[in-house]
């Protein structure tokens, strides 16, 4: 069987149509998030969109003119691919204790058990999207381990987002000397997404 492979074109609509579409839904009206079936929408879209936008916007910023060219290289593409799956394993998990403590401290949402049905619905659903059934199932693990650990009352307001940040400097195909020298510059670029995204959950959410 021939060996599939990854091209530019493969990433310009699978992964990217999640950030067009939320750029041309910043100009409409926000839809309140007034049920579970609407919250989990808005973790899995939000966690796309701010995994990809930073990646591939750090990529983009280090390889300057050549950035479009290196996505013909089949290893690269390959980097790329596990990179986006580790950190948006990461950001989904991120997000979604972040609206769930935020629900439970603010609102008086008792049910943190949702947290994880809602979570484990959306990993499966990954699947169809080809997401690596060993990362899925190793996310699950993560996701239980620190579903245990958290302080339900507190999360969302310590530094919630911090796991997925290092988690695009841990997994950004970029040379290790360089990644040191944009440390600061690459964690601050995905907390600032992540702010856009906080700001507008608590504007919709209506539960």
């Amino acid at each position: 069987m021939a060996k599939y492979k990854l091209t530019w074109k493969d990433l310009s609509w699978n992964d990217f149509k999640i950030y067009l579409f939320a750029l041309f839904k910043a100009f409409l009206p926000k839809k309140k998030i007034g049920n579970l079936d609407e919250l989990e929408n808005f973790i899995q879209t939000k966690s796309a969109w701010v995994s990809q936008v930073t990646l591939y916007g750090y990529l983009k910023t280090r390889m300057g003119t050549r950035y479009v060219l290196h996505f013909e290289n089949e290893k690269f593409m390959e980097s790329v691919n596990q990179a986006k799956w580790n950190i948006y394993s990461v950001a989904l998990q991120d997000l979604t204790f972040f609206t769930f403590s935020y629900l439970k401290k603010n609102l008086n949402y008792e049910d943190t058990e949702k947290a994880k049905e809602i979570f484990f619905k959306i990993l499966d659903d990954e699947t169809s999207n080809k997401m690596p059934l060993d990362l899925i199932e190793e996310t699950k693990k993560n996701f239980n381990e620190r579903f245990q650990k958290t302080n339900w009352d507190n999360y969302y307001n310590d530094l919630p987002f911090n796991p997925s940040a290092l988690t695009l400097f841990k997994w950004a195909p970029i040379a290790d000397e360089l990644k040191t020298l944009d440390r600061k510059i690459v964690l601050n670029s995905m907390i600032l997404k992540w702010d856009t995204v906080k700001k507008e959950f608590q504007e919709r959410i209506n539960f």
